[in-house]
């Protein structure tokens, strides 16, 4: 292994080694796969297990990008409640989205236990906690929705919430229990020994820089070499960069620091007991979990501003754990890091056909392990002959988000502002 820094405090602790190997020349595979990351190595995996060749290029280390900088969460469904989604997908799309995305949590659970991942998992599912009054309206409406759809989901009053945080400082939440935490970059460097062993090829720091479709094979030429492909699907999500035209075009770039706690001892004990992931209901959203070894991670949209030793950001973090749970009273940082979420204008994520034999799973929202996963598998069904149909939501074309960057880097002018406003 190189000698560099860990991307997050999730690669420095994680218990699956790191996997890495070095470009291999291969004859024509059904599918090259550009990105090392939950949709690639899902989309190997599953290539790989239904008799495909299949080979990953990754530009950097497996989980280099959003999966190994992931908050962890395993969540059901998607940003939207479903009530919204129906009006986006229309009513039969928006159901198989609903119920595809309600059963992920325990498809990624079952791959976790099928291939014995060490991604330290828990399924006591996670909290979605009402930062106002109006927070919990919005809570109670997403409540009803899943209600009618007999979804477990709990919604929690202030006491009830209280327990479950170790604060009395929300008024509400919403109780997730198809849901729960992993640590993200044991799950994906887990993802890649389970695609290795089934067959697929992997190469990491191997930059893909074009793609040329020649009659019915496309060659995909990187700085090692190029190899030849029936298929490509490109699984770069956020860090899609100009090897398709525009394509990073098609959401805006948000970021989302964390930070990590040296551990704590006891004096946590109270502070999720049963280690659900949490996030708020805020505009500009929180997010806060305790990892195995009693660290606390806390989160927020927005650059990593300092470091783990100060900064604006170790500001911000220290006062909003202060905030909630004003009886710690030394906080000390050990990890900071930041990552790029892909954000699309309705909150949905995407599957593109960019031409014939090409696709690509793009802007997830923040939903990678879930929505990454689920992608994946349904990639390596319609690259086996099944129906687009079939696929969690329909196929469509590229649609440029209009002056994209300009309100990425406006989001992102808004975040640093949140994080000085909040650190006082």
């Amino acid at each position: 292994m190189t000698d560099r820094k860990p991307v997050s405090h999730w690669e420095a602790s994680a218990a699956e080694h790191p996997f890495e190997q070095a470009f291999t020349e291969t004859k024509a595979v059904d599918v090259a796969i550009v990105g090392g990351g939950y949709t690639g190595l899902s989309t190997a995996l599953h290539c790989a297990e239904k008799g495909l060749s299949a080979h990953v290029l990754e530009a950097e280390h497996i989980g280099y990008g959003g999966s190994g900088r992931n908050v962890g969460f395993v969540n059901a469904a998607a940003w939207l409640p479903p009530h919204k989604i129906h009006q986006v997908l229309g009513e039969d799309a928006g159901a198989r989205f609903i119920r595809v995305f309600s059963d992920a949590p325990d498809y990624v659970f079952s791959l976790i236990e099928k291939h014995q991942i060490q991604c330290a998992p828990t399924k006591t599912g996670t909290l979605h906690v009402a930062h106002a009054r109006s927070g919990l309206e919005n809570l109670k409406e997403r409540h009803k929705d899943w209600q009618r759809l007999g979804a477990p989901v709990d919604l929690l009053n202030r006491e009830e919430a209280a327990e479950k945080v170790g604060s009395a400082i929300f008024h509400g939440a919403l109780l997730d229990h198809r849901a729960g935490t992993i640590n993200p970059m044991g799950y994906c460097r887990g993802l890649a020994r389970a695609a290795h062993g089934a067959g697929a090829t992997i190469s990491t720091d191997v930059r893909v820089n074009g793609l040329k479709r020649t009659g019915s094979l496309w060659g995909v030429q990187c700085n090692h070499g190029e190899i030849e492909a029936k298929n490509v699907v490109l699984g770069t999500n956020a860090y899609t960069d100009q090897l398709w035209p525009n394509l990073n075009r098609c959401f805006m770039t948000i970021h989302f620091f964390q930070m990590a706690t040296v551990p704590f001892g006891q004096e946590i004990a109270r502070i999720l007991p049963e280690r659900q992931g949490l996030w708020d209901t805020a505009q500009v959203m929180l997010s806060l979990r305790k990892d195995v070894d009693n660290r606390l991670v806390i989160g927020s949209m927005g650059k990593l501003l300092g470091s783990a030793e100060g900064g604006l950001s170790s500001r911000w973090a220290r006062t909003q754990i202060k905030r909630i749970f004003p009886f710690l009273d030394t906080i000390e940082f050990e990890e900071a890091w930041h990552g790029q979420i892909a954000m699309t204008p309705d909150h949905l994520p995407r599957i593109y056909k960019l031409d014939d034999g090409l696709y690509t799973p793009i802007g997830y929202n923040g939903r990678g392990i879930t929505t990454g996963t689920v992608f994946g598998q349904a990639m390596a069904d319609v690259l086996t002959g099944r129906d687009e149909g079939c696929l969690p939501l329909p196929v469509t074309t590229p649609k440029s988000v209009r002056a994209s960057t300009f309100k990425s880097r406006c989001l992102q002018t808004v975040f640093a502002c949140n994080q000085f406003l909040k650190s006082m």
